[in-house]
């Protein structure tokens, strides 16, 4: 007769033998999640059409021209410089693709967009071997690659063409390939965008935009997704304070950067390309800075030209009407504070929650306890007391270590409590902190005899 083996649940097994469970001593799977993660709509020249593609601070230094299709140092990526000072992951979505890949008779460029006719194929024979050919790929003046093959077949693909396998290879001194075209942004581009990302998890989105209809598009977006799904991120937009919320920045100052005089509509005025451009900056610090700091007065360390041209009574106004707002100390630009768009107070949502300081703590709480609820008990712990107990335990190592971090203060354990909800599925968490705001004001009196 086989004896009996594996594992227990309860001891009711019925043949003799050795039921052995292993189990791992308990761990505390609470901790907190790193900040840095943002997302932005984009205009590209590169890059793959309808798609979220993700991008990381090393990538954008090492690999920008395989994911935008320029070098780091280009006047191209200058945004993304500045997004990249403070974030460390961008989910990236080009606006403009669905337009033509370039082409030639050897080769067609992986995505579509003007930056592919300035792919350039140079064939000539190998020196070593009379049946082999060395072809190269350039983009501007710049080798990409060689590969020595005896026939195009052999041709492997890479991060900016499909070789056409079908091609006869001869000496060339150079095959541009040309018909690269951007595809066209509409507003359906940004709902396509809207509807892409709203899978993956970030701390800030920032969209680049002067259009009020697209402003309007995402300041619904952002409410919708943080108080009926439950995602917790910033919205950074350019001079856009409609929303009145938490969750949106407006953004207040221009850029001047490429500025000059044209004639609009019979008048001669002064157009600005870049004027929203800060949002990539602030997109970063809003979604990168540590959920224990503030972005107030720190020093815009960005390539733009920011216009700073604002009296006294300008800050003061800004600050009342839920403007982002930097200003000029000495010869540095500095921002003024950390606010959102948030300019109407209640009894139960006050002035603390006009800082974008309270907010992100809020959101680090909201988040990581999703993740651990999602991740741990959700569907897998019994809703009994010891289950309750803990999940309690592992909130309340989640606000101890906000609090070791001096991001909330007064902390104690008994202000968490949990029972079970009206439904036997259900638990009801209530929670109690008071959020540590960066030093903003002093007064002082100083008493002389």
């Amino acid at each position: 007769m086989a004896l009996g083996g594996g594992t227990f649940l309860v001891q009711n097994k019925k043949l003799p033998g050795t039921y052995i469970n292993f189990v791992s001593l308990p761990t505390a799977t609470a901790t907190l999640s790193d900040r840095g993660t943002v997302t932005m709509p984009l205009e590209l020249d590169w890059g793959p059409d309808n798609a979220v593609f993700t991008v990381t601070n090393g990538d954008m230094i090492k690999n920008s021209r395989k994911y935008f299709g320029y070098d780091y140092t280009s006047p191209k990526l200058k945004g993304l410089r500045d997004l990249f000072l403070n974030a460390i992951t961008l989910h990236a979505y080009r606006l403009n693709g669905g337009g033509n890949k370039a082409t030639c008779d050897l080769a067609t460029a992986k995505y579509s967009g003007i930056r592919g006719n300035d792919l350039r194929v140079v064939v000539a024979a190998n020196v070593d071997e009379d049946s082999m050919f060395d072809v190269s790929l350039y983009m501007g003046i710049d080798l990409i690659e060689t590969q020595t093959v005896a026939a195009a077949s052999d041709l492997l693909d890479n991060d900016y063409v499909k070789w056409n396998s079908d091609a006869t290879l001869e000496d060339t001194p150079g095959m541009p390939l040309s018909g690269g075209t951007n595809g066209t942004v509409t507003g359906a581009s940004y709902q396509a965008y809207a509807d892409a990302i709203e899978k993956y998890t970030f701390n800030a989105m920032g969209v680049v935009t002067t259009d009020d209809t697209i402003k309007s598009l995402f300041s619904a977006f952002v409410k919708r997704l943080r108080d009926e799904v439950g995602m917790k991120f910033q919205l950074v937009l350019y001079r856009y304070t409609k929303p009145d919320y938490l969750g949106a920045v407006s953004v207040e100052n221009r850029c001047l950067d490429g500025a000059q005089r044209m004639e609009v509509e019979g008048k001669q005025e002064m157009v600005y390309p870049d004027e929203a451009a800060l949002v990539y900056w602030v997109t970063g610090v809003e979604g990168g800075i540590a959920v224990n700091k503030s972005a107030m007065n720190k020093k815009y360390d960005g390539e733009y030209t920011v216009d700073v041209e604002y009296t006294q009574k300008d800050l003061e106004n800004a600050i009342d009407d839920g403007k982002f707002i930097f200003h000029l100390v000495g010869d540095e630009v500095r921002v003024l504070e950390d606010i959102n768009t948030m300019v109407t107070t209640s009894d139960t949502m006050g002035d603390v929650f006009k800082s974008n300081q309270t907010i992100h703590v809020c959101d680090q709480i909201a988040n990581d306890t999703a993740v651990v609820f999602n991740t741990k008990y959700l569907g897998v712990v019994p809703n009994d007391a010891a289950g309750r107990t803990s999940l309690w335990a592992d909130i309340v190592k989640l606000h101890q270590q906000l609090q070791d971090i001096r991001a909330i203060e007064n902390f104690e354990d008994t202000d968490i409590t949990i029972a079970q909800g009206d439904e036997k599925m259900a638990v009801v968490v209530e929670d109690a902190i008071t959020v540590i705001n960066a030093m903003g004001k002093l007064y002082m009196t100083v008493t002389v005899s």
